[in-house]
């Protein structure tokens, strides 16, 4: 199959899409807006879209999209896919629709179907259109389902495609004790999260909850990496707490060490406000072996059951996830069960190549329909 994808390089999410079909053997292009990422894609042709000029960007939202549509439509007709397939709605979904392209699959993500057509009516008018020109919607949530129900979307045009986890990448051998060593944390227990420093993450509640687990384990360790607009504000939290010490901001990580860094750490933490289901950086980290601790949100509670896998902490309430936090610091046996558990449920629900088989026949599907 030729498969062009229309979608942000830099984001790791695309880049498993795209690297998985490119090493299938498949014909693959991405149509985006360009990254330093994108050498590293092997066998994957790049399209890169020219940029606005700086001098004209104060121009409406929909003069810019109509730009970028343009330039889509030109070179599809270059490309000739069989197939065309978008990421994340608001810009990436709207180009696809634009283009008038068929067949044309688009995959929710979470804040395009959960928050943005809230915030921004035009942007809703758009995601429903764009819904109805749809050939085939994946998503990774039922609250993603019932959300794009809400805005138009056939049901029977919904498939349910999990965020899949490389299980033999993220395992618990990845462990690396040089890394405990350069992060200064040999024999501390480390609390790692990496979400980006975004409001919907709630970074905030995390650093609000290291005072109190230092209070009983004061050589506790935590780790956030990630990088975004709050990184000064967060840090300047930790430090009007008194505990930049025992917090250390790394940035976003290399993917080639991510699943490293993972496996090296004893605790995560993720304190989301919303997502469109079972987080992909929670699910890696369990499949590491990682005991989570995470906000209870319907889509993490539909996999986490709270005490047997993970621990479930209501959204915005630093005092619990303080209380888990120690709790998994003071109990090696609960850490060992609830990581045993959560790798165990990644590699039968979670497994990567087998979401992305569904996939592929998906796009077989949809193809063979489009030409009779």
């Amino acid at each position: 199959m030729r498969i062009c994808y229309i979608a942000g390089i830099g984001s790791l999410h695309t880049q498993r899409w795209v690297r998985y079909f490119a090493n299938q053997g498949h014909d693959v292009h991405v149509i985006t807006l360009g990254s330093s990422e994108v050498n590293t894609i092997k066998d994957v042709r790049l399209h890169e879209l020219k940029s606005i000029r700086p001098q004209i960007r104060f121009i409406s939202y929909g003069a810019n999209l109509l730009f970028y549509a343009i330039q889509v439509r030109k070179l599809l007709r270059e490309i000739k896919p069989d197939i065309i397939h978008t990421h994340y709605i608001t810009f990436w979904g709207f180009l696809g629709m634009l283009s008038g392209f068929h067949p044309f699959v688009l995959t929710a993500w979470g804040s395009d179907v959960l928050i943005d057509p809230k915030h921004n009516p035009i942007w809703r008018i758009l995601t429903k259109y764009t819904l109805a020109r749809a050939d085939s919607i994946t998503c990774d949530g039922n609250n993603l389902r019932k959300a794009l129900t809400e805005l138009g979307a056939e049901p029977q045009k919904i498939y349910r495609v999990l965020w899949g986890v490389d299980t033999g990448n993220f395992n618990p051998e990845q462990r690396s004790e040089k890394i405990r060593e350069d992060l200064g944390v040999s024999s501390s227990p480390m609390i790692i999260s990496s979400k980006n420093l975004r409001l919907v993450y709630d970074i905030e509640s995390l650093v609000k909850s290291i005072p109190l687990v230092l209070k009983k384990v004061p050589e506790a360790e935590f780790v956030i990496a990630g990088s975004g607009p709050q990184e000064a504000e967060l840090k300047q939290l930790a430090e009007s707490l008194s505990v930049s010490d025992n917090v250390k901001f790394i940035g976003s990580i290399p993917s080639d060490e991510y699943p490293k860094y993972l496996a090296s750490a004893d605790i995560y933490v993720c304190t989301s406000l919303s997502d469109g289901g079972l987080a992909i950086s929670t699910k890696e980290a369990m499949s590491c072996e990682l005991p989570v601790v995470i906000t209870n949100l319907e889509v993490n509670a539909e996999w986490i059951q709270n005490g047997e896998n993970g621990f479930l902490v209501p959204p915005k309430d630093p005092k619990t996830l303080a209380e888990k936090i120690l709790h998994l610091s003071e109990h090696e046996d609960v850490r060992m069960r609830f990581g045993k558990a959560g790798r165990k449920l990644v590699k039968e629900r979670f497994e990567y190549n087998k979401e992305m088989q569904k996939v592929e026949k998906l796009y077989r599907q949809l193809i063979r329909t489009h030409k009779k």
